[in-house]
Parts: C-alpha cells; sequence; structure tokens
C-alpha cells in the first residue's frame, strides 16, 4: 500500500468528512500529467530484527506457527507491557495503524522485533571474526545488515570519504528475487516499480552523503526491466554529476525472452561525481570492437584541419606558409611564416632555395592548419613536426597533438634520434597502447557464467548463488576509477555473494595498493530454503536458520576463501585466476578482513557510556578500518592503538597524552566528555594533524539528524 493511501485511511479514521475533502482534491491533481520520474513514496519500509529482545514500547511482528510454511502476520504492534504467567512470559500487543486497533496477548518468543525506517536508529556492531594476512593493510570490512542502516552507520563514519561505490541491486524480474517489508514482490503486483523506485532512492539519497563531492564515482548494474527508471533516478538523485550508461554483452547466445528477442546484454550506468572520469588505461585487445594499429604506435596526424571550419576565413590567424627546400631527394624544414591575409597568389617571401607549403585542400580550395604560426614553430624547434614523402609544395606536413607528446615526455616513447627535416625518431617496441573503451563492451572474462558462477562454485565446494557478477568485469569497471588511487576506499552495500571485495583484492595484488572494500549483505535466505527450514520448524533467528543466510553462508566464507586460497572445507581452491593477472587461487591474498553483524543500540545506554564496546568497532571503522580495535579502556579509562585512542578519564589525562606522544601513526582521537571546556582544552594538546572527535555527542547527533529520512 503506498504512504500516501495510508495516511488518508487514518486520517479518514480520525474525520471522515476532511479525509473525503482531501482524497478528492488529491484526485484532481494525480489526474494532470507529470514530467520526470514520478513514482509511490510507499509506506516506509521495516525490517526484522531477530537478535533484538522485545521489550516495552517495541514495533514487532507476530511470527507463523513452527512447522507452517506460511509467511506469519505482517501487521506491525506495539508492545504494550510484559508480563510472567505460569505458561511464560507474554506480551499485549495493540495493532499499528488501523483505525480500529486490535489488541491480543502473544508468547514472546513468538515475536520479532521490527524497525520502521521512519526510527532512528542508533548502531553498533559486534565482531564476528576478522582475517589477519596483510601486515598493516587496512581490513575489508563484511557488515552483515539491513543495508539502508548500514548506510545511515556510515554517515558517522565515511561521510564524504567514499571513492566508488558499485552496487549489483535487485533486477526486480519478479521472481522473488527481493523483499519490500517483508513480502517477495511479485511480477503481477500494481506497484511493482514504484516499490523499487522508492528502495533504491532511499539507499541512493544516503549513498551520495558517503561519496567524495570532489572525486568519486557511483556504478550500478541493471538489466532492461528498470534500466529507464534506474537512468532518471539517477539524474535526479545526482543531478550535479554526469551518467553515462554501458551495455556489456554477458551472454553472446542470448537469454531467451518470451515473445521478445533473446537478451544477450546488460547495463551498467557510471555516475561521475566531481573531476571523476575513466582513466586512459592499457587493456587487451579484446576490450577493441575494431583494432586501430595507429594508438599502438606514436601518432603523427595531419597538420592540415580537416572536418568542420576548414576554411580559410572560418581561421584566418593560421593561414600561413611553412618554408621547406629539398636535400638528396628528402625534404627539410626551414623556417614557419606568419599569418598571411592577402592574395596568395601574390605572396613573395619564399627564402631562397625554397618554397611554400600552404594549406591547400584537394579541391584546389584555401583551407587552415590546426595550430597558430607560433605554436607551429615552437613544435618545428622541439621535432615534433615531420614532412611525408618530398613533393615540392605538395608535400605532406604532420605534427604530434598534446596527448602524443606528453607520451613522449613522459619517456613512453623514448627519442632515439632525429630524421633528416628534424624531426624525432621514438622507440615504439616497448609500448603498450591506452584507450578509453567505448560504450559497447563485449569481453569474454565478463561472462557471470564463467568468473561468476563456476568460479564461486569452484571456491565454496559447491554452494550456489543465485547470479554472481563476473569478479574480472567487477575488477575491470573498478580499475577504470581506482588504478592512480592506491588506498581508495571502496563501497558495495548490495554485496550478495562479496565479488566486489574480492576484485579489490585483486586490484591491490596487481600494483600493491592498499584500497578497501566496505561490503553490506543482509543475512537473508532464499525463497526456496525458506520453505524447507520453516517446514522443519525453523524460524528467522534460529541458529539453524541463520547459518544458511546470504551473509553467513556466501559471503563470509568467500571473503575467507579468497583470502586463505582454501575452501570452507580446507582444500586448496583448485585452478586458478585469469586475465589480467593470473596465478593459483590456493595463493590466496595478503590482505586482512574483518566480519561485523549489525546491532541497535539505546541511545541512553550510548550516552552513559554503556554501550562502548559495541560502538567501539564503529570508531575502529571512522578511524581508517586498521589495526586492533580498542574495545575496552581498562582501569586507565583510555587506549591507544595503531591510528586512533579514546580518552575517557580526564583525570589520566596526562599519561595518556604521554603515550599519544609516543604513537606517530595515530591520525585520529575520540574524547568522551559532555564539559565543552575540557573537550577544548584537549583538543589543543593533540599533535598536529590529529582530528579530534567528541564522543558521544558527535554519534548522538548524526543519528538524531538522520532520524526520520525515510
Amino acid at each position: 500500500m503506498s504512504r500516501l493511501t495510508d495516511l488518508m485511511r487514518q486520517l479518514h479514521a480520525v474525520d471522515p468528512q476532511l479525509g473525503a475533502d482531501l482524497e478528492s482534491e488529491i484526485r484532481a491533481l494525480t489526474s494532470r500529467r507529470n514530467f520526470g520520474l514520478v513514482f509511490e513514496r510507499h509506506q516506509p519500509e521495516a525490517v526484522e530484527l531477530p537478535g533484538v529482545t522485545p521489550k516495552r514500547g517495541s514495533k514487532v511482528r507476530v511470527l507463523e506457527p513452527r512447522g507452517s510454511a506460511a509467511i506469519g502476520d505482517n501487521r506491525l504492534w506495539l508492545v504494550d507491557h510484559i508480563a510472567r504467567e505460569e505458561d511464560g512470559r507474554f506480551a499485549h500487543l495493540v495493532e499499528m495503524y488501523a483505525e480500529e486497533p486490535e489488541q491480543r496477548d502473544v508468547v514472546v518468543d513468538d515475536l520479532v522485533v521490527v524497525a520502521e525506517f521512519k526510527d532512528g536508529i542508533f548502531p553498533g556492531l559486534v565482531e564476528t571474526g576478522r582475517l589477519e594476512r596483510g601486515g598493516d593493510k587496512p581490513f575489508h570490512t563484511v557488515i552483515n545488515a539491513e543495508n539502508f542502516h548500514a548506510l545511515e552507520m556510515l554517515t558517522y563514519t565515511h561521510r564524504g570519504k567514499v571513492d566508488a561505490i558499485y552496487i549489483d541491486p535487485p533486477y526486480n524480474t519478479g521472481a522473488k528475487d527481493w523483499k519490500y517489508n517483508n513480502d517477495y514482490v511479485e511480477g503481477d503486483d500494481a506497484y511493482r516499480h514504484s516499490k523499487w523506485l522508492a528502495m533504491m532512492e532511499r539507499r541512493l539519497l544516503v549513498a551520495k552523503e558517503l561519496l567524495n563531492p570532489d572525486d568519486s564515482v557511483l556504478i550500478c548494474t541493471i538489466d532492461e526491466k528498470e534500466y529507464l527508471r534506474l537512468g532518471l533516478l539517477l539524474e535526479q538523485t545526482f543531478p550535479e554529476a554526469r551518467t553515462q550508461m554501458i551495455s556489456s554483452v554477458i551472454n553472446p547466445s542470448g537469454a531467451a525472452r518470451q515473445a521478445a528477442f533473446r537478451r544477450t546484454d546488460e547495463y551498467i550506468f557510471f555516475v561521475f561525481v566531481g573531476k571523476s572520469a575513466p582513466l586512459d588505461l592499457p587493456l587487451p585487445a579484446e576490450w577493441r570492437v575494431t583494432r586501430d594499429k595507429r594508438a599502438e604506435k606514436l601518432r603523427w596526424d595531419g597538420l592540415m584541419r580537416s572536418g568542420s571550419n576548414t576554411q580559410r576565413e572560418d581561421s584566418p590567424n593560421q593561414f600561413y606558409p611553412i618554408f621547406v627546400y629539398e636535400e638528396d631527394g628528402e625534404g627539410i624544414f626551414h623556417s614557419v611564416g606568419k599569418p598571411f591575409f592577402g592574395n596568395r597568389r601574390e605572396f613573395r617571401g619564399v627564402p631562397d632555395g625554397c618554397c611554400a607549403i600552404w594549406p591547400i585542400r584537394k579541391d584546389g580550395s584555401e583551407g587552415n592548419w590546426q595550430i597558430s604560426s607560433r605554436n607551429a614553430q615552437a613544435l618545428l624547434s622541439k621535432g615534433y613536426l615531420r614532412l611525408g614523402r618530398w613533393r615540392g609544395s605538395e608535400t605532406a606536413v604532420t605534427y604530434l597533438k598534446k596527448g602524443n607528446i606528453d607520451k613522449v615526455e613522459r619517456g613512453l616513447f623514448p627519442i632515439l634520434g632525429q630524421r633528416k627535416d628534424g624531426s624525432i625518431i621514438v622507440d615504439e617496441t616497448g609500448y603498450r597502447s591506452t584507450f578509453v573503451t567505448g560504450t559497447q563492451w563485449r569481453v569474454g572474462s565478463h561472462s557471470p557464467e564463467q568468473g561468476g558462477t563456476k568460479l564461486l562454485t569452484n571456491i565454496l565446494d559447491g554452494r550456489r548463488f543465485p547470479f554472481p557478477k563476473s569478479l574480472y568485469a567487477v575488477e575491470d569497471a573498478l580499475r577504470f576509477f581506482t588504478k592512480d588511487k592506491s588506498e581508495a576506499l571502496i563501497l558495495d552495500f548490495f554485496s550478495g555473494s562479496g565479488t566486489t571485495a574480492h576484485a579489490v583484492m585483486r586490484l591491490n595484488k596487481q600494483d600493491g595498493g592498499r584500497r578497501q572494500c566496505i561490503s553490506v549483505t543482509n543475512n537473508e535466505v532464499s525463497a526456496d530454503e525458506q520453505k524447507k527450514l520453516r517446514k522443519q520448524g525453523l524460524r528467522p533467528g534460529d541458529p539453524e536458520w541463520e547459518a544458511l543466510g546470504i551473509c553467513d553462508y556466501i559471503t563470509k566464507p568467500r571473503v575467507t576463501a579468497a583470502i586463505t586460497g582454501k575452501t570452507p572445507n580446507g582444500e586448496p581452491i583448485k585452478g586458478g585466476y585469469k586475465f589480467t593477472d593470473e596465478f593459483p587461487m590456493a595463493d590466496g591474498f595478503e590482505e586482512n578482513a574483518a566480519f561485523f553483524t549489525l546491532t541497535y543500540e539505546s541511545p541512553l545506554s550510548v550516552r552513559h557510556h554503556r554501550a562502548f564496546e559495541r560502538v567501539a568497532p564503529i570508531l575502529w571503522l571512522r578511524a581508517g578500518s586498521q589495526g586492533r580495535i580498542i574495545t575496552s579502556l581498562g582501569v586507565r579509562g583510555w587506549n591507544v592503538s595503531e591510528v586512533y585512542a579514546v580518552l575517557e578519564n580526564f583525570n589520566e589525562s596526562a599519561e595518556f597524552f604521554e603515550a599519544l606522544a609516543g604513537a606517530s601513526g595515530v591520525r585520529t582521537v575520540f574524547f568522551v566528555t559532555e564539559d565543552d571546556a575540557v573537550f577544548q582544552m584537549a583538543c589543543r594538546k593533540l599533535p598536529e594533524g590529529v582530528e579530534p572527535v567528541r564522543l558521544y555527542s558527535s554519534y548522538l547527533q548524526n543519528f538524531e539528524i538522520n532520524r526520520g529520512r525515510a
């Protein structure tokens, strides 16, 4: 049900006449034609929190009876109070959002706490494991959470710091590939597209706050079901950015579509934020639709203008003679003349023994040169002008454009000497051409069958995940934007099987980088698996159920296996990586990874320093995800790690600052105080370049601001 319809129903219950009048006016407004992307902002989403204990004031759903294959009651209830009786603990519930609220008593164990997205959240993290094979490198992190709430958390730790976001959201095929408010969205749902848009918009708006506004990119894959709406949504959400869509062939033989052409490709949207742009990269020949051999050598372009604005009158200042002479059958430059505004046939300024080359077109009309006479003379002095086969005044003149001059001056084409005309001779044997590819990608390594499904099955001892992306496709897309950023921060909040984290590890190995990836996924169990588990009497929150969720069954094991080189069964992974960098998968990666589950904290507990153990990993994330997590301040009330520190007991501040002075790697210090004067005094004692953060006011203020965002 749309949010507007839900609000109208509530209004009818309070004032029927006002509700009817308002409904009439809304009907008139919605009958008008609108332009651009128009969709229903549906009732805010809600997420079930099986690990949270219900208490008075909690929003809850009633779970289905154990052994039932049906999904439980999707209505939301408010816990009025909880009473302990002989048969156990019972919660007295009052139905929410109903004209005539129902009331009932339910066993507490049959309830699951629910958080609506309009509610404020105060997040924490519980570490569930870690791997350390990368020395002092930053940790890749995998967060088991509802991705909207995880994004909210990241506004405290990474606002404006993310270099690239890569997401592969649900394609909204109608085949139970995603849920909205605990219900799978079916293909015949009348609100199917607007629900998808509402879900995506909420997340993109928060993700926008995380991207570096000066230079970052959002990469989003999609198929034909939603690409039109997604394109409009991205332009609407990022009006100041530039958006481009790539068509990527992932199945040359095509997937069957009923009463339609076979589908061979999918689409990739690139949103360029700030100065972001794809890099010129050396790419394998398979990237090129047609091979341009000229791009593999130093390219000399014709000096006479072609295309548009080719007439003399279009650029009168660029009509001038170039004086040359012949020696032993070869042309030699003499000099470059000044712009000439008279009748060429009356020109009398040719030096003795020379002839003049003018920009005359094949049809005999007067054209113009590409550059001014002053620039031509400058290029001539450096050997960047060249003459073709000697034909007197009709001898061709070529020159090096800026891009090729840069290649020479950067040493990509070492200068070996000079030709007789003074132009440079270079060594072209060691050069690998670079270029920005076009908008049609037909790259074999991007096949999801080989680089996705089969690779993942091999790594995870046969465990399956629906439609994983090709590892190499994600790697290639990110390389265009992070090749020159060895410490880039990459985020994937629809991380699924963990392909993005895996791709970032590959990029690091190729150039010794320290890039880090934050992967966010939930622990959802597939629709088919849910039916089996429900028949066995299991429900969300049960260990047997959670063990088969995406995060615990696929994402964490995949990231672990990639780093260690071993399958979940402890066997070396068979086979090797291909393309760009080939080596045995069993070698693993020299990387670190930490795994977390999002928790929901009471703001009162946070303010009174009673939730520090769960807030601690968030502080570690904000400080750069490097080294150990400070989980305890001990009896001294302070602690210093490799890159950050925390001070709570200011009576011990002298000892704290002494320890801090000896920790050269510390970049962030968290001060736990409500006293502004104390905070300012402590800030003045910090070494230069260290960021001070005030706990818990900065934390609480951040999430108070986010309250009601949905």
